[in-house]
Parts: C-alpha cells; sequence; structure tokens
C-alpha cells in the first residue's frame, strides 16, 4: 500500500510538539445582549502545544462555546491575545480570518452537516475548492482523507446511504482534506450511540498519536477521557487543566463493547 502524503505531513509534526500551536493571553469576550452585558471570558490565559489531545468540559454558559469559536477563528475577543502558530489573529479582518481557517483549522460538529445529493468523495472535497490547487490534487486529497478514516470503499456513496457513524467519518475527512495544524471538534459523538462515538474516538486517537493537535468539546466524562488534557470551564474560567491518567485506548474499549449492526 501506498504511503499516504496527508499521514506523512502528520507524523512530521511529532518532532515539534514543544512549540505552541495555540496561546491565549488575558482573553475577555463580551456579548451586548439588549442592556445587558455578558461576561463570557473572564482573562483567560493557556497554551497548547503541537500534538496535545485536549478535551473541553463545561456546563451550558460556562465559556465553553465561546472559547472554542476564538479558537476557530469564528468569533474575535473583545480585549487580549490569541495567538495560532505565534500569529495574531485578535485584530484579523474577516477575509483574513476565513483564509486563516481554511488553512489552519479543521472542523467537526455533532451535526455532521453533509450536502444530501453529494457523495463522500466530493463531500470530503469541498474546503479545497478554496484552495489554490487543481482538481487532481484535490480529488487525490479527498481520497487520502477518506483512506485515513477507513472510508475510501464508501467514497461513491451518498450520504442516505450511510449510517451515522460513517457520515461522521465522512465530516472528519472532509476537516482533514487541506492538512490542517488543529482540530477542532464540537461534540463530535453527540448524536452517535455508544458504540460508534468510541469508533470515532479511535480515529482521533490514531491521528492523534501520527501529530495533529486536536481539540474537542464535550458533555460526556466518558469521552473526555480519551484526550490526553482536560480543560474545565466555569464563569468564563478555566478552573481545572489535569492531564489525563491512564488514559484508556479506545481500540481496547471497543473490544468490549458488544458489536452493533452497521
Amino acid at each position: 500500500m501506498e504511503t499516504i502524503p496527508a499521514v506523512n505531513q502528520l507524523e512530521s509534526t511529532a518532532a515539534v510538539s514543544a512549540s505552541a500551536v495555540i496561546r491565549v493571553e488575558d482573553a475577555h469576550k463580551y456579548y451586548e445582549l439588549g442592556e445587558t452585558r455578558v461576561h463570557a471570558l473572564r482573562g483567560v490565559n493557556m497554551e497548547i502545544h503541537r500534538g496535545e489531545f485536549v478535551a473541553i468540559m463545561g456546563a451550558s454558559g460556562s465559556g465553553k462555546s465561546t472559547f472554542m469559536n476564538i479558537l476557530g477563528c469564528l468569533d474575535r475577543l473583545s480585549s487580549g491575545r490569541y495567538l495560532l502558530e505565534e500569529i495574531d489573529v485578535s485584530e484579523h479582518n474577516k477575509k483574513a480570518l476565513a483564509l486563516i481557517r481554511n488553512e489552519k483549522i479543521g472542523f467537526v460538529f455533532q451535526g455532521f452537516n453533509l450536502l444530501a445529493r453529494t457523495t463522500a468523495l466530493e463531500n470530503t472535497e469541498l474546503p479545497t475548492l478554496y484552495a489554490k490547487i487543481d482538481k487532481t490534487e484535490r480529488r487525490k486529497r479527498a481520497a487520502d482523507a477518506l483512506t485515513m478514516v477507513g472510508l475510501v470503499d464508501r467514497a461513491r456513496h451518498f450520504p442516505s446511504q450511510m449510517s451515522g457513524g460513517q457520515q461522521q467519518r465522512v465530516a472528519i475527512a472532509r476537516a482533514l482534506v487541506n492538512r490542517p495544524s488543529i482540530l477542532l471538534a464540537d461534540e463530535p459523538t453527540g448524536n452517535l450511540d455508544s458504540r460508534t462515538s468510541v469508533e470515532i474516538m479511535d480515529i482521533f486517537q490514531n491521528l492523534n498519536d501520527k501529530g495533529l493537535t486536536i481539540v474537542l468539546v464535550t458533555h460526556e466524562h466518558d469521552i473526555a477521557q480519551f484526550a490526553r488534557r482536560v480543560l474545565v470551564f466555569r464563569d468564563g474560567k478555566i478552573r481545572k487543566d489535569d492531564p489525563v491518567l491512564g488514559r484508556p485506548r479506545a481500540s481496547e474499549v471497543l473490544k468490549t463493547l458488544p458489536t452493533l449492526e452497521d
């Protein structure tokens, strides 16, 4: 089997795992809701180093979703700094932020957000339409990404012909196709059954083993334990930042779970 270029790139990042891919300094975020001012982030400071796998937890209104939107360049800080690969993106305009999102960040959401009348390969290929690469390279990258999530044999299938877990794998492949610096996953197992959720975490662990930096938002403690580090938000601040001790391997957990029909 040929070596997949995308995997080679992920593996190359492991050698520089000591560098911080994300640095947030004194981050504040305010929202104006009518006459009420909501202080969603209250002076957050943190770093995520290249090659880490971080889970973010917290109750509704704790600030975790706001923080994830900041990391994904979907929103901007009211004050403070956010450095992504040492680039201060805090003051970038919308066009510049869109370019950074497309080049450096892969997104996976709870809803798979696949186009119903588009094949798995074509769905995966979508982010490359905004990159300056030709059609042959776009198609090759999409096929490589589907191979990484174990779905290359379903490349010509439509979402309606795939299970929920398979659709989420396509969504992960789509997030990987532009070979991002960081993968942001917002409740990626929220719509999946227990076994399929662990299968998705197995994919994330394998990608992280190859050097990809992953930040995952989840409300499920069992899912957070597959990460290497857990941040807990409360009242707009990080209240806990702990390594996961005795981290389970998803591949081993799968051996203990009953097999579900596809």
